[in-house]
């Protein structure tokens, strides 16, 4: 679209040179009666409306091709929307996971339905919060007593609060306090088995970044109790968590926002482990598509959260 732009801005610029030069000619004739000037200047100004005249050309077939493209993209969407259900349909039957967001922008809401569409059951989901104030951490001091703690303990305080009320659910009084000053938003059954764990991170803010106390630990403890975890984050992440989760061995996928890289969790938790997506860190875009539903060892213990 930028060179249409600037396509733009130069018909405009050789229109106003149009107007200059007929302005010219008319004060050229009228004052000096030069005929020789008077051709000069037609000359030029024939050269200049050949030119514009290849400009608009050109303008025109970038724009049928812009539009092209266009119509070609929204029919790509509209066929990975009605080809997704079927491709992910039955490969996680049964299966239980649970979604957590360490990212500054959220999970997309089609995911979760994605998940449904494979036959998993998304047991609850919680978006850990990396921004506070010191009004926030003023009330957690005296609902919990966590006093004296710097930025990073409590978010590491509260990721293993966090990963510990998801998979043992004995700490409600915790999480519900945490909820209320606004650090954690949680919604599902905590304490419930789990066959897996998404976590999605990635940051849009250098100064947003918190891998290493937040998400890196909460894989620790998960793959600690046996669970499966994979990691997850949208294609437009400025600051990408993707090496991070690899150093745990895990699965993951960096366009969780599109319908390959939906298909591609879908495919790495029914057992094809792997790094999964369109940047520097993936080892290609899908696993290879089998036939029928799940793989054997769909509920796994682990074994199948990494690659191999």
């Amino acid at each position: 679209m930028q060179v249409i732009i600037d396509l733009r801005y130069h018909i405009v610029s050789l229109v106003a040179v149009f107007l200059a030069l007929g302005i010219g000619i008319l004060v050229g004739s009228t004052l000096l009666g030069n005929d020789a000037l008077v051709n000069q200047q037609k000359q030029l100004t024939d050269r200049l409306q050949a030119q514009m005249e290849q400009l608009r050309q050109k303008n025109e077939a970038i724009q049928a091709q812009a539009n092209t493209l266009e119509i070609d993209n929204n029919m790509q969407k509209q066929f990975e929307k009605q080809v997704l259900p079927v491709l992910v349909a039955g490969r996680l039957q049964g299966y239980r996971v649970a979604i957590v967001e360490t990212s500054s922008y959220g999970f997309p809401d089609d995911l979760a339905a994605t998940l449904r569409e494979a036959g998993a059951t998304v047991t609850s989901t919680t978006t850990v919060t990396s921004e506070f104030s010191a009004g926030q951490k003023e009330e957690l001091t005296k609902k919990l007593g966590w006093g004296n703690l710097s930025d990073r303990d409590l978010l590491n305080r509260m990721a293993a609060e966090a990963a510990r009320g998801i998979v043992v659910g004995d700490n409600r009084t915790v999480i519900d306090a945490l909820a209320e000053a606004g650090l954690l938003k949680v919604s599902g059954d905590y304490g419930v088995p789990l066959d897996g764990v998404i976590i999605m991170g990635g940051s849009q803010d250098r100064n947003m970044v918190f891998s290493d106390v937040l998400d890196l630990p909460m894989i620790d403890y998960f793959q600690s109790k046996k669970i499966s975890v994979f990691g997850v984050e949208e294609t437009s992440a400025t600051y990408s968590y993707i090496p991070d989760y690899e150093k745990k061995r895990i699965s993951t996928v960096d366009n969780i926002d599109t319908a390959p890289g939906q298909l591609a969790l879908v495919l790495a938790m029914a057992g094809q482990p792997g790094h999964y997506g369109v940047k520097s860190t993936a080892q290609k875009l899908l696993p290879d598509l089998n036939e029928g539903g799940a793989t054997d060892g769909v509920k796994g213990n682990g074994a199948h959260s990494g690659p191999q």
